[in-house]
Formats: C-alpha cells, structure tokens, sequence
C-alpha cells in the first residue's frame, strides 16, 4: 500500500517562499512509469494541477501549470523517496490546501492533469499567502 505524506505548508508573505515535501511509503506495481503530481485547492474552487514530474528520470521531467512557471520547481531526494515543490515569489493566489498525488500509467506523465487521472493520494498541507 502507497501512503503519501506532505509537509513543509505554512504561512509566508507575498514574495516569500515556502518548500513542501511529499513522502512516499510503500511500492506501486512495477509497470510503466510512475508519476507524481502537486494540486491545490481553495475554498470553494476545484482541485487545481500545479505540476507533475516523471519519478528517476534521466531527464528534467517537470511540468508546471503557467501560473506557477518559474515560480515553482519540482526536485526529487530518491534516497528518501521524497518529492519537492519549491515555491517562490509567491503571491496571494497561491494561497491553498496542497495536495500529492501518484499514479502508474503506461502514458506519458506530462499528460496527467486531471485529479481523477491520480490513485494516492496525501492529507494535504495548508499554504497561506499574505499580501
């Protein structure tokens, strides 16, 4: 069973940064590739894709939603199984419940952006932004 648990939410000022952290226990199905995912969601909106990368490739998979390009950065520590979204400039938009998720897909990961395409899911971290 696959348990994802994020940390590093909190509040920051606009401009500010903020790095959450998502650690994954447990192993999925060894097929395809495995993709991991950030979201976030706000009172009364739907669950928003921020970014997906391809977990140990050999290249720089990540992706980003346009409000976030070069803003966010996705980095991976494999030998603690944990995935990071590095956040700067941040500004009061930002400001949401963050949410890992992870799936294994024969597709390409980049492709992945919808919250119903993702089968773990973590408990979500708050971040709040003030301006």
């Amino acid at each position: 069973q696959v348990q994802l648990v994020e940390s590093g939410g909190g509040s920051a000022q606009a401009g500010g940064s903020l790095r959450l952290s998502c650690k994954v226990s447990g192993t999925t199905s060894d097929y395809g590739r495995e993709c991991m995912a950030w979201f976030r969601q706000s009172p009364g909106k739907e669950r928003e894709w921020v970014a997906i990368i391809t977990r140990w490739a050999d290249y720089n998979s990540g992706t980003y939603t346009n409000s976030v390009k070069g803003r966010f950065t996705l980095s991976e520590d494999n030998a603690e199984n944990t995935l990071y979204l590095q956040m700067t400039s941040l500004k009061a938009e930002d400001t949401a419940v963050y949410y890992c998720a992870l799936r294994r897909t024969w597709a390409s990961c980049g492709d992945l952006q919808n919250a119903r395409d993702f089968t773990y899911w973590g408990q979500g971290t708050q971040v709040t932004v003030s301006s």
